[in-house]
C-alpha cells in the first residue's frame, strides 16, 4: 500500500459531486487535502465538515497563477505534494455544427488544458518529493463518441491520451498517472440527463460518486504497479448494449 503521511493532495472540482466524494475518501485515508474549486461556499462548507486536514482554496484550473497559489498552499499547510486528482470539468451541449467556437474552446480549456496545466506544475514537485500519483477523471466519452457534445468528447479523449503521455514521461520519477472513465454518475451536473442511456446498460442504473471515489482510492493506495492505464466505471455500457433483452434474462 502506498503511504502519504506528511504529504498533501489536491482535488480539483472538489466542492461537490465526484470531487467531494474523493475529498471525503482521501480524508478518511488520513491524507490531507486541498479542495480546489470556484465554488467557495460549497467548498468551505465541505472542508469545515471534514476537519483540519482539509482546506478550501479557490482555483481556476485555466489560470497558472491560481494553480501555483493552490499548490504552494498545499505544500505549506500539509507537506510535499503526493496526490493530484484532476476532476474539474464542464459540459456544453451542441453538435459539430451548432456548438459555437467559444463553447468549444471553453470546454477544452477547463477539461483538457486545465488538467494539463495541473500536471505541468505538479509533476516537478512530485519528482522532487520522490514520487506521487496523478488521477485524471475522464469519461466514457473518452472511450466512445457521443453526438451533441463534441467539445466534451474531444476533451475527454484528449485527457485519456495525455494521461498515457505523462505516464511514460514520469514513470522513472516514481510518479504514476492513470485515468478513470465514469459513465452516468449521480451528480448535480447529471440531474435530469442520461436515464435512457443508463437503462441500456448491463447494470441499468446511475453510478454514485462514492463508487468513483473508491476507484480513486484503489489507484492512490493499492495500484502501485499501474500507470498509463484507464479504469472504467460505467455499468458495463462500453461493453455493448442490452436493448431488447427480456427482463427475466437481466
Amino acid at each position: 500500500m502506498a503511504e502519504f503521511g506528511g504529504r498533501s493532495a489536491v482535488v480539483t472540482g472538489g466542492a461537490h459531486g465526484i470531487g467531494a466524494a474523493v475529498v471525503a475518501m482521501l480524508a478518511k485515508e488520513h491524507i490531507s487535502v486541498v479542495i480546489g474549486d470556484l465554488l467557495e461556499g460549497e467548498g468551505t462548507a465541505l472542508a469545515d465538515t471534514l476537519g483540519p486536514s482539509v482546506i478550501f482554496r479557490r482555483l481556476d484550473v485555466t489560470d497558472e497563477a491560481s494553480w501555483r497559489a493552490v499548490l504552494d498552499d498545499a505544500e505549506t499547510e500539509f507537506g510535499p505534494l503526493g496526490v493530484l486528482v484532476n476532476n474539474a470539468g464542464i459540459i456544453e451541449y451542441g453538435g459539430v455544427e451548432s456548438e459555437s467556437p467559444t463553447m468549444f474552446r471553453h470546454v477544452i480549456g477547463v477539461n483538457l488544458y486545465g488538467a494539463w496545466l495541473g500536471m505541468h506544475l505538479a509533476a516537478p514537485r512530485m519528482r522532487a518529493a520522490g514520487g506521487g500519483v496523478i488521477v485524471n477523471i475522464s469519461s466514457t466519452a473518452g472511450l466512445i463518441g457521443y453526438a451533441g457534445i463534441g467539445g466534451y468528447v474531444a476533451s475527454k479523449w484528449g485527457l485519456r491520451g495525455l494521461t498515457k503521455a505523462a505516464a511514460l514521461e514520469l514513470g522513472q520519477a516514481n510518479v504514476r498517472v492513470c485515468s478513470i472513465h465514469p459513465g452516468p454518475i449521480h451528480t448535480p451536473t447529471s440531474e435530469g440527463t442520461g436515464e435512457p442511456l443508463a437503462a441500456a446498460q448491463p447494470l441499468a442504473r446511475f453510478g454514485e460518486p462514492e463508487e468513483v471515489a473508491a476507484m480513486v482510492r484503489f489507484l492512490v493506495t493499492e495500484a502501485t504497479y499501474s500507470t498509463g492505464s484507464e479504469f472504467v466505471l460505467d455499468g458495463g455500457a462500453t461493453a455493448g448494449q442490452v436493448l431488447g433483452l427480456p427482463n427475466e434474462s437481466r
